[in-house]
């Protein structure tokens, strides 16, 4: 059986959510943090394509906290305390600070996070998560129509159903089409 692999292309944050679906960890180990990290490389440029242990706990907890808090706000609820305190923890954990360096003839300010690699990865996901969750395409915010299926997307288009045409929108298709030839030959 081969291996599901995680569904990337909405915002950092439900990418990260989406490693869980239904029946499944998708960073069960180091490596498939690793795995999940060089798919992301373009959005965690400092993230360690090997991470350890620690790493994986640190992401694993922001996930946590960031899926507890985007239940709540796809079921109307307010957001739980600890789970906004995690969130809140893991980027205080590692702060982001400006340092200006000359190049050249011009000054340039980077920012750099403090703390060790685990602390930074979770700062720079849960700093995404705030940024996704104050943002204005929160709104927006669906989980598929599927009825298996548990991920979160932001839809492009509004009357998007499902978390990947090739996935859920495909079986979705294929089911209707069979119950519809099943009810013309009964």
């Amino acid at each position: 059986m081969t291996e599901l692999e995680p569904l990337i292309g909405e915002p950092l944050p439900l990418d990260l959510v989406n490693t869980r679906p239904v029946g499944t960890d998708l960073l069960r180990t180091p490596e498939q943090l690793g795995r999940w990290l060089s798919l992301q490389a373009d959005r965690l440029p400092e993230a360690s394509l090997r991470p350890t242990r620690a790493d994986l706990d640190a992401v694993q907890g922001v996930r946590e906290h960031l899926s507890a808090v985007l239940d709540a706000l796809l079921d109307d609820r307010r957001p739980p305390a600890p789970a906004l305190r995690g969130l809140d923890a893991a980027i205080s954990a590692a702060p982001a600070v400006r340092r200006l360096a000359w190049t050249r003839e011009t000054l340039s300010a980077t920012v750099v996070r403090e703390g060790n690699s685990s602390a930074r990865l979770a700062a720079a996901l849960a700093d995404a998560a705030v940024d996704l969750l104050t943002g204005p395409s929160i709104s927006r915010l669906k989980r598929c129509a599927a009825d298996d299926c548990v991920m979160l997307f932001l839809p492009a288009h509004p009357r998007r159903q499902w978390c990947s045409p090739e996935r859920c929108g495909n079986r979705a298709r294929v089911a209707r089409y069979y119950q519809r030839h099943k009810a013309a030959t009964d």
